[in-house]
């Protein structure tokens, strides 16, 4: 077993058998191949899915570049009526939307899916159809949000849907229910995605790579992923809120009732700045590992690069004030703010110096990655100069809402982002399709967007100072920035013209080119061990790995892994099979199972997105109707795909390692999934919170009298019972383990009824004492709160029942009980749930001094 074996001591390999090679090769292609006809529909290798899901980005990248082009034609003269007013809101705001939302965090996701498991020499990520869902959930969100353009509807009140603008139905219209539900979707996906990539860099690492020796673009996906975990979620809680007050007019941003309009710009922008650093921090992490590839040795400050992205990380959170200096704060706040918006510089600072110490200790291979490189250091440094500018507050309370922050922003994206992306398409294009681009098409491109880009956006500093507000949709002779914006136009078609280059170079038919020989770039790291012509299963035996950069410190790794000699070289029972290791040291755990093609993420994601779309009508009916459809997929993909008992208890893994093939709790990737999916859910919950603290120190009568409390009595019991569940549900897993399976099915099914009992008796709190939450903002915050413990609890229902259901076929038993401890899992954040709003709906006022 793994704790008998001691890795940098492993058995010598069997010798090399052809025939026994051709052989395993054969049950490999079986075990991972993909059906051609449906391939898209149904497929679920990461590589595939990761393809598809990069070219669909691109083209709500082309999308919006479309709409900025059309945004500059507008602009380009004074006093043009080349579009109309409304229809040029529609623009800026669906341009703002698709790039922030539709591009640059899923182009990082689509790059991270097909690179992760090569670059880790695993054969795929733990949960490929995961990634599928994910995938259509992006694919039909982004079509229902960018198509609403072409029907009149679309958001129209810019990116950051400000209220109380956006929160009165009349005014904003349906464009701003299709944002708000549309983009809480796809943030589903953004969530789905943050979720695989977690658990892919803590768990799916080969043998050895300890998590000293994991390569900086590891680290980065490692550290974004998390971010997405803790920025999203209160977004999420945001648009709840605002939704809720425009569907069924509950009082939470309506200064009459209670609300207060800059509730929603703390939750945007908690979610908006760390978005910044999401954008950031997976392009820096690209230069990171192309740079030592072309400087032929190791990054210099590995463990600085690291600590600095996490430092950067941590900080991003503390920053989302910088977006509010003009909306009144108290100065000690806008202090505080602009002092961490300032430090932000110092670990940034740090990751682009070590670069640059890496180019002057080793002589540089030219190349075009490298001239993308270059450029896009050369606009983030920039970008971040002029960000020092904005984060001190006397400068940005002058340059607010002008076209210099409009410039400001562009450069930092644009260089932080894009240009490192265009330089990863160049280098890992060969990785990808076995082809090479044109060298010369790639300096024309980068050329042509270099100087186009700097000649659109560099104006634009002046036209702000000058006074250009943004999302202005035109301007006067007088005003004296026709020459600026005439510039700042061309410079943009000129970019595009670029980008049109790179796009036919990409896109180019290379049917007869030669294939590019192996590791073209002689790089170091495991992505480049890939057979040419690749291979559906990623790597033809798992390695074990003991260095950052193993092509050129491990010598022979190459062949050894061609012909079999590490783990797992065979399918002998004809499953997709992963090794999962443990987190700090990777030490082989388990031998994991993963799904085979399905279309049944596709149904789920279909039925999902058929809810969020129809409650945009307002459809209620066959919204619930096709909820109870993704519930349906959704339940039917994880009975035929997750926590299925092996035929055989431990395998023969090769080289000497015998592993399980079966593993629970927190040796499992399906707890750790649970794990990371309720701290995001969690994180959501705490954006409700803050808006309940949020009201209560912003609005001195936010409290009502003791009259207008909820019961606390009946607030009690209710909360009894839920630990109830929660009780219960603990003693199932446990009656379980000790082969009393109809006690635990009893005791599964018994906490439903105890749980509505517990909900019920918060409604009546709520209820008895005339809380309504169209009147005031703290009567909608009990609401909110008691709906969002009744959404979970009815989210626990449906796995109690499920769970109840696998015990009672025998897919759930004493030895093999993973569903069990994932639910008791969920159970566990579900009583600190209950836990948490007792203590603010009933003991915070009694702290206050307003109770019984």
């Amino acid at each position: 077993m793994t704790d008998e074996i001691d890795l940098s001591r492993l058995p010598p390999p069997e010798p090399y058998d052809e025939a026994r090679d051709t052989a395993q090769r054969k049950r490999l292609m079986e075990a991972w191949r993909e059906p051609p006809g449906w391939k898209i529909v149904t497929a679920v290798n990461n590589s595939y899915i990761g393809k598809w899901y990069l070219l669909t980005s691109f083209g709500f990248f082309v999308f919006a570049g479309i709409l900025a082009l059309m945004i500059r034609a507008q602009l380009a003269v004074p006093g043009n009526d080349l579009f109309s007013q409304q229809l040029y809101n529609q623009l800026f705001t669906l341009h703002g939307t698709a790039m922030m939302f539709l591009f640059a965090v899923p182009i990082f996701e689509a790059v991270a899916i097909i690179i992760l498991p090569e670059i880790l020499g695993a054969r795929d990520l733990p949960f490929p159809r995961l990634s599928a869902f994910g995938f259509w959930c992006f694919v039909i969100g982004g079509i229902f949000v960018c198509g609403s353009i072409f029907f009149g509807v679309a958001p129209d009140g810019g990116w950051f849907m400000y209220t109380p603008l956006s929160s009165d139905p009349a005014y904003s219209g349906l464009g701003t229910d299709i944002w708000l539900l549309g983009l809480s979707f796809i943030e589903v996906s953004s969530i789905a995605a943050a979720v695989e990539l977690i658990v892919g860099v803590l768990k799916s690492r080969p043998p050895g790579m300890r998590l000293n020796l994991m390569p900086l673009y590891c680290w980065y996906v490692l550290v974004v992923a998390g971010m997405i975990l803790f920025a999203f979620p209160p977004l999420i809680a945001g648009d709840l809120l605002l939704e809720m007050e425009r569907a069924f007019g509950w009082a939470f941003f309506d200064p009459d009732r209670g609300g207060d309009p800059l509730l929603w710009q703390h939750l945007f922008w908690i979610f908006g700045h760390p978005e910044v650093y999401i954008i950031f921090l997976p392009s820096i992490a690209l230069i990171a590992t192309m740079l030592p590839t072309f400087a032929g040795r190791p990054m210099v400050g590995h463990s600085w690069i690291v600590l600095s992205a996490v430092g950067v990380a941590f900080l991003s959170f503390g920053l989302w004030v910088h977006h509010m200096f003009t909306t009144g704060l108290p100065e000690i706040s806008l202090s505080f703010f602009s002092a961490a918006s300032e430090a932000v510089a110092v670990p940034t600072g740090i990751q682009i110096f070590c670069f640059i110490a890496t180019m002057l200790v080793s002589k540089m291979r030219p190349s075009v990655p490298m001239l993308f490189a270059g450029g896009a250091l050369a606009i983030f440094v920039f970008g971040g100069l002029t960000g020092v500018m904005v984060a001190l507050v006397p400068f940005d309370w002058q340059a607010h809402d002008s076209y210099f922050i409009v410039a400001h922003l562009h450069y930092t994206l644009i260089g932080g982002m894009l240009f490192p992306l265009f330089a990863g398409i160049h280098y890992w294009y060969p990785f990808v399709t076995q082809k090479n681009l044109s060298a010369r098409a790639g300096k024309w491109s980068f050329w042509l967007m270099f100087g186009g880009f700097n000649v659109a956006f560099l104006p634009m500093h002046w036209t702000g100072i000058m006074g250009m507000p943004r999302r202005v949709w035109t301007y006067d002779l007088s005003d004296g920035w026709a020459v600026l914006n005439m510039v700042s136009t061309i410079g943009a078609f000129v970019f595009a013209a670029g980008f049109a280059v790179l796009a036919l170079n990409v896109l180019w038919p290379r049917g007869k080119a030669p294939l590019v020989k192996r590791n073209l770039w002689n790089a170091g790291t495991m992505e480049w061990a890939a057979e040419v012509p690749d291979k559906p299963w990623g790597v033809r035996s798992i390695p074990y790995i003991h260095t950052r950069y193993p092509l050129w410190e491990q010598e022979g790794l190459v062949d050894q892994i061609d012909r079999g000699e590490w783990f797992l070289p065979d399918a002998e029972e004809g499953k997709r099979e992963l090794i999962v290791t443990d987190i700090l040291d990777a030490r082989p755990l388990f031998v994991q199972r993963v799904g085979g093609p399905s279309f049944l993420t596709l149904g789920a994601a279909f039925c999902l997105g058929a809810v969020f779309i129809l409650a945009t009508f307002h459809l209620w009916a066959i919204t619930l109707i096709f909820g109870a459809g993704f519930v349906g997929f959704t339940l039917w993909w994880l009975w035929t795909g997750t926590s299925l008992i092996p035929e055989k208890p431990e395998k023969y893994a090769g080289r000497g390692l015998t592993l399980p093939t079966y593993a629970q709790g927190n040796r499992s990737p399906g707890w750790w999934a649970v794990f990371i999916t309720m701290t995001g859910d969690m994180t959501a919950f705490m954006g409700l919170v803050f808006s309940y603290f949020f009201y209560w120190t912003a609005l001195p009568d936010f409290l009502p009298s003791a009259a207008h409390l909820p019961g606390f009595g009946w607030l009690l019991l209710g909360l009894a019972l839920l630990i109830g569940t929660w009780a219960m549900t603990t003693a199932a897993r446990e009656t379980l383990g000790h082969g009393q399976r109809g006690l635990a099915m009893a005791l599964l099914i018994g906490a439903l009824p105890v749980g509505a009992l517990g909900i019920g008796a918060w409604c009546w709190s709520a209820y008895s004492k005339g809380l309504d939450p169209t009147v005031q903002s703290f009567d909608a915050m009990v609401w909110m709160l008691i709906l969002w413990m009744g959404l979970h609890l009815l989210l626990n229902w449906v796995m109690h029942l499920y769970v109840a259901a696998r015990v009672k076929f025998g897919h759930c038993t004493p030895e093999y009980r993973a569903d069990l401890m994932n639910l008791t899992l969920f159970s566990h954040f579900l009583a600190l749930t209950a836990v948490t709003i007792f203590a603010l709906l009933a003991l915070f006022p009694l702290l206050m001094g307003v109770g019984p």
